[in-house]
């Protein structure tokens, strides 16, 4: 269906026109004549890279009234890319509406800047729920007077620990407001949220409830855990022509992977939270100039990163939440195209390929690491196709190649040829001349438990209430103004884990304690150094399972149940 069919106004045309937009995609097409009524709360649900925006975006701004200068509508997102993301394409698409105004309102900036932008007057509000709690308790914001509020990407805010500020946020609407809900995947949190905050809301589906694109190719590869590196280098050679995502779990061990990669010669830089505003902004300008063709991300960071061309996604590691396999992967094939999601796993992670599958309702296959020959083959293909594709510029290169000529007069075209190709090509048959094979050879009980002798069911019974979960001790609490969302944020974010892996959580005066899967412990551990708040360093320290049970406040953190409530 065509935009000029969907009932938009001609302000609004004219805008989505000149930005190159003709035809709706499948979630635009079934949302947007939908919402244009704003009678009825809504559920989109479709896959990253669909155009999820636009589907919210474009009947926001048409049921906005410019000459009212109050906010009329909030977006919600969970990162301030995503936000900034949003804000950049609704001021497009209002282009030709100058007195309909929108802000964004995010941590990591000034939140006087933001202040003093929403009192010069802004009829829509692009913010991360942290940053909007901020400014409600500060009275900066009024959620009173809201007719219409969106909650994009909800799984991910859920999953980022933002529970408690939803429930607020929405408890401080008025009732009788419209709200939309988009999502790639419609988890239980998420489901959550529909029942308890929209009433008879339409739902709309593109592609199943959790289903990744259908032009996405899923491929993963079996290594030892010591050959990781290797086998994502071996990768990227592989695939001369890549411009591409690689994902890892933790700051630290992106930024590792980035540098490793820069050292080896590779056009890659790191993006995750440590890392300025502006310094974010100036990778992804090179990123999206390609300049550099490789980006290491955490899960956060790259949330909202909106590049139509990337070609493939690398799972450098697994995030632990299922549904996060799904927001990877969706970062490419966007607009229509195609793309390749490739997962590096280790023998012990074939479970969670079989999950991945059956939860996606996809096939991921499982591939060899490319040994040193199909490289170099592939590289040397390359290599002619840059040649043969290289413009001739005649008039500037007419006065350099008498030279050039002489000095290869006494070759002839095969000789000349060989040269040529031993120029730029040695070093990469010298790398892979003595390659060994990193491919882990599957075994039919890879994947079963191993029997270690009997034992008895005292002992059973012991190992199973201890293997669970570890406690650390952090040095802070209530005497710092933060709650169990924030401390959830913080691990999250600094360790690339999602919130359902934090369990209980004790809040003391000046410190307080918290429960983490066993499985993502090393994660915590690493990430969490040299973590500031506020300008303070924040430490964590093992903890006995008893820590923090006399005088703390126990709360539970993650996305399930009602804020405050005991883990089960």
């Amino acid at each position: 269906m065509k935009f000029d069919e969907l009932g938009l106004s001609p302000d609004t045309l004219k805008s989505v026109q000149a930005l190159g937009f003709e035809t709706a995609t499948p979630i635009q097409e079934k949302s947007i004549p939908v919402l244009l009524k704003g009678d009825r709360d809504f559920i989109g649900l479709a896959s990253t890279g669909t155009g999820k925006t636009a589907a919210f975006g474009l009947p926001l701004l048409e049921r906005i009234d410019p000459a009212v200068a109050f906010p009329q509508g909030i977006i919600l997102c969970p990162t301030r890319e995503l936000c900034l993301q949003i804000t950049d394409d609704l001021k497009k698409y209002s282009k030709h509406r100058p007195n309909l105004k929108v802000v964004a309102v995010y941590g990591g900036s000034p939140i006087v800047t933001q202040i003093r932008d929403l009192k010069r007057g802004a009829q829509i509000i692009v913010a991360t729920p942290g940053r909007l709690m901020d400014l409600i308790d500060r009275r900066a914001v009024k959620p009173d007077q809201v007719s219409m509020v969106v909650l994009d990407e909800a799984d991910e805010m859920l999953n980022m620990g933002f529970k408690e500020e939803l429930d607020k946020i929405l408890g401080k609407m008025p009732k009788e407001r419209v709200t939309w809900l988009f999502s790639a995947t419609m988890a239980k949190g998420v489901a959550r949220i529909a029942q308890n905050y929209q009433t008879d809301p339409v739902e709309v589906s593109v592609g199943g409830r959790n289903e990744s694109a259908a032009n996405i190719e899923h491929l993963c590869f079996m290594v030892h855990e010591k050959d990781r590196y290797q086998a994502l280098k071996r990768i990227l050679d592989f695939l001369p022509e890549i411009y591409g995502l690689v994902f890892c779990r933790t700051r630290a061990e992106t930024q590792q992977v980035a540098e490793k990669l820069m050292q080896n010669g590779y056009q890659a830089e790191a993006l995750h939270g440590d890392l300025s505003q502006a310094q974010r902004d100036g990778v992804m300008r090179k990123f999206r100039q390609k300049t550099i063709t490789i980006l290491v991300a955490t899960d956060v960071a790259a949330r909202g990163l909106d590049v139509d061309d990337i070609t493939h996604v690398i799972h450098y590691k697994l995030s632990d939440e299922t549904a996060a396999y799904t927001h990877r992967s969706g970062r490419t094939a966007r607009a229509g195209k195609s793309g390749v999601s490739i997962a590096l796993i280790n023998m012990h992670e074939r479970r969670r390929i079989q999950d991945l599958e059956r939860r996606n309702n996809i096939k991921i296959r499982l591939e060899k690491v490319p040994d040193g020959k199909a490289i170099c083959e592939n590289q040397l293909i390359a290599l002619l196709n840059k040649v043969i594709d290289a413009p001739i510029k005649e008039d500037e290169i007419r006065d350099y190649l008498p030279p050039a000529y002489e000095a290869l007069c006494h070759l002839d075209k095969k000789e000349i040829i060989k040269r040529f190709v031993s120029v730029e090509f040695n070093h990469f048959l010298e790398y892979y001349r003595d390659a060994g094979d990193l491919n882990v050879k599957p075994r039919a009980n890879d994947s079963r438990p191993r029997n270690s002798g009997p034992r008895s069911d005292n002992n059973r019974r012991e190992r199973e209430q201890n293997s669970d979960s570890k406690r650390f001790a952090i040095n802070m609490g209530r005497s710092n103004k933060i709650n169990a969302g924030a401390i959830v944020r913080i691990i999250c974010e600094n360790c690339g884990i999602p919130s359902s892996q934090v369990g209980e959580i004790s809040l003391g005066h000046d410190q307080s304690f918290f429960d983490v899967k066993k499985a993502s412990a090393d994660a915590v551990r690493e990430g969490m150094n040299n973590v500031k708040l506020d300008g303070r360093k924040v430490t964590i320290r093992a903890a006995t399972p008893q820590g923090g049970g006399q005088g703390g406040a126990r709360q539970r953190s993650g996305r399930q149940g009602r804020p405050g409530g005991r883990r089960r």
